[in-house]
């Protein structure tokens, strides 16, 4: 079913570009229930923090709550749950849940590993890239959606996140409880260097997004463009905790949804990147599906995602990394990602022209 609207149908404003007119087309009602269900819990996910935030003010606007609210505001303003690496809010029950089957199968997502990893031996996941939303590094990092233990025994894996989740009340503690933690510096060593079989942080493992916000404005469908160039304080914090290196290339998180692109709006990217350099973070101006339709709207597109963990890199633990030897496990870094892209493309049929770019 679709609604084309013109400027011949309409006085309002321009409901067309060019010569090709605005349309929208409806999902059909006999859509299957299973796809329904799968379109509900990326919804859910999706507005997670609007609605764990919505839901916090209209208790505050009960003054029989506020004896609960103000000691768990205060409690969630200054917990060092986030950053301690205790991982004790940690929840295997809600992380295995079959809702997060239905959330994979939306894309759908599926997991593959070049090799697998000793368990007895840390590590830094890096994902790459962050898309939109970073769907792919949530269903194969914060859940057992994509079977994460199966391929990786005896390994607890990490996905960090902004410190600033973590003071959304509700939510943090939904965020904890998936096994989330913040990706301040804190966070990480703590994480790599406790718990384990001799709590040295050994079977312990964290998922980093490294392009970051700033790498979310490149995020444009059939382009692959990294923010890695400057990027090696994940590299440092590798070689002080002695973990192993784990390049992670996400096929399709970039095709989730389009967005403003910088060349045809230059003012709307300064403003973002002045934004970004504000506040810590940006808001990508981006579009998609709906929930009822095929044109308009956040949800993300259904595309597939297959993220691909690569090969290990060992690196020699120094308290004090020297700038050379970071610059060297770097470029094996990205000589592993570029490995995984040669290796990998042709199996989920990637666009030909599109291109692994390294920049910044």
């Amino acid at each position: 079913m679709s609604l084309y609207l013109s400027s011949q149908s309409t006085k309002g404003p321009v409901a067309h570009i060019g010569s090709h007119p605005f349309s929208i087309h409806f999902a059909p009602i006999s859509v299957p229930f299973q796809r329904r269900l799968q379109t509900l819990m990326v919804l859910a996910h999706t507005l997670s923090i609007a609605v764990f935030l919505t839901t916090y003010f209209l208790l505050c606007s009960i003054p029989l709550f506020w004896p609960l609210l103000l000691p768990y505001t205060i409690y969630v303003l200054f917990s060092p749950a986030p950053h301690s690496g205790q991982l004790s809010h940690r929840s295997p029950f809600l992380r295995s849940l079959p809702i997060w089957s239905l959330f994979s199968s939306y894309f759908p997502a599926r997991l593959h590993r070049s090799q697998p990893l000793e368990p007895h031996r840390k590590y830094i996941f890096g994902y790459h890239p962050h898309g939109i939303i970073s769907h792919g590094a949530f269903a194969a990092f914060a859940t057992e959606a994509l079977g994460f233990s199966q391929l990786f025994p005896g390994i607890t894996n990490t996905l960090l996140t902004l410190d600033s989740n973590f003071r959304v009340p509700f939510y943090r503690d939904y965020a904890l409880a998936m096994g989330l933690a913040s990706v301040s510096r804190e966070s990480c060593e703590n994480i790599l260097s406790k718990g384990g079989p001799n709590d040295e942080g050994m079977g312990r493992a964290i998922t980093i997004v490294v392009g970051g916000a700033r790498e979310s404005l490149d995020a444009q469908p059939h382009t692959l463009r990294l923010v890695l160039k400057r990027r090696k304080g994940f590299v440092k914090l590798a070689i002080r905790t002695g973990a192993d290196l784990v390049p992670v290339l996400a096929f399709g998180e970039n095709d989730l949804y389009d967005q403003v692109t910088s060349d045809s709006h230059p003012l709307i990217h300064k403003l973002q990147l002045l934004v970004k350099k504000w506040v810590g973070f940006t808001i990508p101006l981006f579009h998609a599906r709906g929930v009822f339709n095929y044109d308009v709207g956040l949800m993300p597109y259904r595309k597939p995602l297959n993220i691909v963990t690569g090969r290990p890199i060992k690196v020699v633990q120094s308290k004090v990394p020297e700038e050379g030897y970071v610059d060297e496990v770097h470029r094996m870094y990205v000589d592993e990602l570029e490995r995984i892209w040669e290796e990998w493309r042709d199996r989920f049929d990637v666009d030909p022209r599109v291109e692994l770019r390294i920049v910044e």
